[in-house]
């Protein structure tokens, strides 16, 4: 059988199930990465599965997110999360060494290996030819403790890239141009690998901001080849025998096929609020900028900022203008600092950060009321940028430079610079990148471990206690929402995200965007011996695999969603977490559903146990509807234990 390079590397790593799409597989899972607003949860509940060291070849913590310290809770957590690494033998990357998709490309990322993270943007390390895959948190502390990955076998899509990027035009302007193509939605148990003549010319650096952002598509991941390209990253990074070279057999058959001619990819933007919402950025020419933000684990590399750094080079930052800039990693910062890009972006009038992700999930830096922010992060959600009535548009960091100096939105290409060669000079990656791990803390041997004392302040809480799924349901109506929800949506996360650990305060906050009453009403029906229930649109659970929007509303006695679709991650962490997840079978039963209906499911473990549908009945509304159960042997069994960790411990006691 001829395989593409996602399908060796899945093949490879394949313990259960066959490598048929649309069946349940498991995979092998050799590294794991966490991140503080994540990760806390995921060492909670490893912590309560009383192993004593984690499974997995490579397993990073990192504090990338929250390293503002409003209040105690981040410092508390921070501390939580070094000591718990030290315990259980995780390296532990400090705050301020950076965004953990950048440092794991760097430092760690292998070819042909997999990578499980509890964050959306892990196929980030795609980019190096590893099967990098987000999931909720829970699924990794399950890694951790060495059980398998389970997932759908994926289609795999091929993009097949022609020729080379021109002037002006960059890796982000190709993810663009592929979500105009396959937008957000529809694209679940699916991975995009990418192939052609094109990767020539496209650095590891661009082909890691190409895969970050498939997140945004909803794909399982996204992947390149790992070849001469790849090596050559390697080696800069003192890394050489890491590599291997994996490429697709002459004859891999794929479920599509999309061809891009990169030669006729031009600038383009994401405007508000969908990453797919995509124009030319020629369609918006002369609008009027406020911010301007670049970064994040899209565009923060060091050939990202680089080509900032030239464009800004004896120009000045327009005087409306905010400009705000992130490095990636301490190693980006560093070698800025040392071949004075960093002095030529001060001196133009930009304001540094440390390298944090920081901006992109709105936990600094928000825009004023009603402005407009180009930003080169991955997602432009309403309110994400913690300023809800913000306009924000996704651009390439050359895009984002040229409107930092004129002030409004300005195809780069008509900047009215010279030699747009000259202007914007190609960066080539480093032959030698500074090596400096000092930030990033090794365990103690394994026989020094059993004497470390893992640090709990006074928000660091406990995982949720759940029982086995009832036999009768009944419950309220609490909230009907949309299309395209994010967890972003659900669960906020700026300055609400220092709850993390603190399940029942963090809780107060679901639905916060949408409905600042829900969690209150959700308590209120709790209080009367009453469950509740959502009603969702398409693609329900968009962005972010922040497991909380899931844990917190299961706090408050949510025991259902009914939606036209679900995405990935969230549907697997409903599941994990015991709620039920129907899929209405019509748009017309999603129309006839109303805030405050009761809605009953009688002889529901029996319809778990085999059923392909529910029968949902309206009390309210004297009708009934059907509620199709998309699961798997396993996630039926999940859900009949009362979650994930229960279905683990064999710990179903009904």
């Amino acid at each position: 059988m001829k395989l593409g390079v996602a399908q060796k590397i899945i093949e490879e790593h394949l313990v259960k199930g066959r490598l048929i799409p649309g069946e349940e597989i498991g995979l092998k899972i050799d590294q794991t990465l966490t991140q503080d607003a994540t990760g806390t949860m995921v060492y909670l509940q490893f912590e309560s599965m009383g192993l004593s060291s984690v499974a997995t070849e490579l397993s990073v913590s990192y504090v990338d997110h929250n390293t503002i310290q409003d209040g105690y809770e981040n410092a508390d957590d921070h501390q939580y999360l070094q000591s718990v690494a030290a315990k259980y033998g995780i390296l532990f990357s400090r705050a301020g060494n950076g965004i953990c998709h950048q440092v794991h490309l760097e430092r760690f990322a292998a070819p042909g290996k997999s990578l499980l993270g509890s964050d959306s943007h892990t196929p980030t390390c795609g980019g190096i030819g590893m099967l990098a895959i987000g999931a909720g948190g829970i699924d990794v502390t399950l890694a951790l403790a060495g059980s398998p990955f389970f997932m759908e076998c994926p289609k795999i899509v091929r993009i097949v890239l022609h020729n080379r990027l021109p002037p002006f035009s960059s890796a982000k302007d190709v993810i663009l141009t592929v979500l105009g193509i396959l937008t957000t939605k529809g694209n679940t148990g699916m991975v995009v690998e990418y192939g052609g003549d094109g990767l020539s010319g496209l650095s590891v650096p661009e082909r890691a901001t190409i895969t970050n952002m498939g997140a945004e598509l909803g794909v399982t991941t996204s992947i390149f080849p790992s070849d001469r390209v790849t090596l050559a990253f390697l080696k800069a990074q003192g890394r050489a025998q890491a590599w291997r070279e994996i490429l697709p057999d002459a004859g891999a058959q794929y479920a599509r096929v999309i061809d891009i001619d990169l030669a006729t990819v031009v600038p383009m933007v994401a405007k508000p609020h969908s990453p797919d919402n995509v124009c030319p950025v020629k369609d918006i020419n002369g609008l009027a900028v406020d911010q301007v933000t670049i970064g994040s684990c899209t565009n923060s590399s060091y050939t990202d900022l680089m080509c900032v750094a030239n464009l800004l080079t004896g120009r000045r930052v327009h005087p409306r203008v905010s400009l705000v800039i992130a490095p990636g990693s301490r190693q980006v910062f560093r070698m800025l600092a040392e071949n004075g890009a960093l002095a030529a972006m001060v001196t133009a009038g930009a304001r540094i950060l440390e390298p944090v992700c920081g901006f992109c999930i709105g936990n600094c830096h928000a825009p004023c009321t009603e402005g407009v922010s180009l930003r080169t992060t991955n997602r432009n959600f309403k309110g994400r940028s913690g300023t809800p009535s913000a306009s924000v548009y996704l651009v390439s960091p050359e895009t984002a430079a040229v409107a930092a100096i004129r002030g409004v939105v300005t195809d780069p290409r008509e900047a009215g610079f010279d030699d747009p060669a000259i202007a914007c000079p190609a960066i080539a990656v480093p032959t030698a990148f500074v090596i400096d791990d000092s930030m990033v803390l090794n365990p103690p041997p394994p026989a020094e471990r059993d004497a470390v004392t893992i640090v709990r302040g006074p928000n660091i809480g406990t995982p949720l206690q759940l029982e086995p799924l009832a036999d009768f349901l009944a419950g309220v109506v609490a909230i009907k929402v949309g299309d395209k929800i994010t967890t972003d949506d659900i669960m906020p996360a700026g300055r609400r995200l220092k709850y993390r650990s603190n399940i029942p305060k963090y809780a107060d906050f679901v639905f916060e965007p949408i409905d600042a009453t829900f969690s209150r009403r959700c308590l209120e029906y709790k209080q009367k011996g009453m469950d509740a229930i959502i009603v969702g649109g398409e693609s329900y659970g968009q962005g972010s695999s922040r497991e909380h929007a899931a844990i917190c509303p299961r706090y408050l006695g949510i025991k259902a969603v009914l939606a036209r679709s679900f995405e990935r991650i969230h549907f697997a962490n409903l599941v994990n977490y015991g709620i039920v997840p129907l899929v209405l079978a019509s748009h017309a039963d999603y129309e006839v559903l109303q805030p405050g209906d009761v809605l009953e499911i009688s002889g529901l473990l029996d319809s778990v146990r085999q059923a392909e549908s529910i029968v949902v009945s309206n009390k309210t509304r004297g009708m009934t509807l059907v509620g199709k159960l998309n699961l798997s042997n396993r996630q039926r069994d999940i859900l009949l234990a009362g979650g994930v960790l229960r279905y683990a411990r064999g710990t179903d006691d009904r």
